[in-house]
């Protein structure tokens, strides 16, 4: 029996005693960094808004098997947000919609959740009217014919169910019945009230695709609620992401049990705590880059040397190569060689200690910061 079939669906229990420890310790930690992040000033707020959002819709979109390229992301992003990055990434719509949907979600957290507004995320997600090949209902909640909405894995023939939504004779009632609770004040803290709201959606499964990562945004926008601020410096789906194994297993297990959701909860809980933990490396890398500019501001950089330093500064991983730059910055071997070379002069590069045909770069960080990782 799957939870939505018992019979006091969707009256959710909890144990608040085995939850309270973790709970404040949650809310501890958003009012610390929330504080760090006040003293930074504007600019840097943006710049660490940018990064943890450019992460969520990244991540949000691969814990559904979906890549995106992480510069048109930020590029889409940061074009919303009137920052200046330099040039801008061509429009990618597949992109910009999900990037329409984060945005509206935490910068209007405190405007209602209706259908049209669930409709127009859904609509924004799918721009051509299909999930990959297959046709599907945009825009609106799936339909009796698409069947039974069930999640399901493995080879054809031997699919394994792990999960099936309620009938859609059902929806109606039941979406307006979530959004009725998700609009009311009431008096449920607004953090446990993501953790349920995220559950309370994706187990209804009202569309036809895309019900995870708009599940996610709603969870987004609740914690945006709870912080008071638009601005975002930790990233709740990179984390899941980092724990995707757990969450479906948690989730399943959540959807096949009884009315009490205290596992989830807890899970859901102790996943943001460490997304919240993790943002400390993002705060990091924005003071780092800061301070490489302020340090820098005098001297002279080309188009091409300003956009790699940035992708090294960012924390991309892996070898820095002349090869790798010429395809970065979309130049001639030579080119590359040149921009190399002149920075090396000026001591912003250094070589790393494997020479020869193997020869890769990394970049010099300001006092204090030691050298940066090298770049993917």
């Amino acid at each position: 029996m799957y939870i939505h079939q018992r019979a006091e669906w969707p009256e959710f229990e909890w144990d608040q005693g085995k939850l309270a420890d973790l709970l404040a310790e949650v809310r501890h930690l958003q009012g610390r960094l929330l504080g760090r992040m006040e003293g930074l000033g504007f600019q840097l707020r943006e710049e660490a808004t940018l990064q943890t959002l450019t992460q969520d819709v990244v991540k949000t979109s691969e814990i559904e098997g979906e890549k995106l390229d992480a510069e048109t992301v930020r590029s889409s992003i940061a074009r919303r947000m009137g920052l200046d990055i330099g040039a801008l990434r061509p429009i990618d719509r597949n992109v910009e919609g999900i990037v329409d949907i984060m945005l509206d979600a935490t910068r209007k957290y405190d405007k209602p959740l209706t259908q049209e507004r669930l409709f127009g995320w859904h609509g924004a997600l799918f721009p051509t009217g299909r999930s990959g090949l297959q046709r599907i209902t945009v825009g609106a909640w799936r339909r009796k014919e698409s069947g039974a909405m069930q999640v399901v894995s493995g080879p054809i023939g031997r699919e394994k169910v792990h999960f099936e939504a309620p009938d859609y004779d059902r929806l109606e009632g039941e979406m307006s019945a979530f959004l009725n609770w998700f609009n009311s004040p009431g008096e449920m803290d607004l953090v446990l009230k993501s953790a349920l709201a995220h559950f309370w959606f994706v187990t209804l499964h009202p569309f036809e695709d895309g019900n995870g990562r708009i599940a996610r945004a709603i969870a987004d926008m609740t914690l945006a609620r709870s912080e008071r601020t638009a601005q975002r410096f930790y990233s709740m789906s990179a984390q899941i992401q980092q724990e995707r194994n757990a969450y479906y297993n948690v989730l399943e297990k959540s959807q096949k049990g009884a009315l009490n959701i205290t596992p989830w909860l807890a899970w859901y809980l102790s996943c943001l705590k460490r997304a919240i933990n993790a943002s400390d490396k993002l705060l990091e890398t924005v003071l780092v880059k800061d301070r490489f500019w302020r340090l820098h501001k005098d001297e002279a950089f080309n188009e091409r040397q300003r956009k790699v330093i940035n992708r090294l500064l960012d924390g991309f991983e892996g070898k820095l190569t002349s090869s790798k730059w010429a395809r970065l910055a979309k130049c001639s071997q030579d080119t590359a060689g040149r921009d190399i070379n002149d920075l090396l002069e000026r001591k912003i590069l250094a070589r790393e200690e494997a020479g020869g045909r193997s020869t890769s770069y990394i970049l010099r960080l300001p006092s204090g910061y030691g050298i940066s990782q090298p770049c993917n």
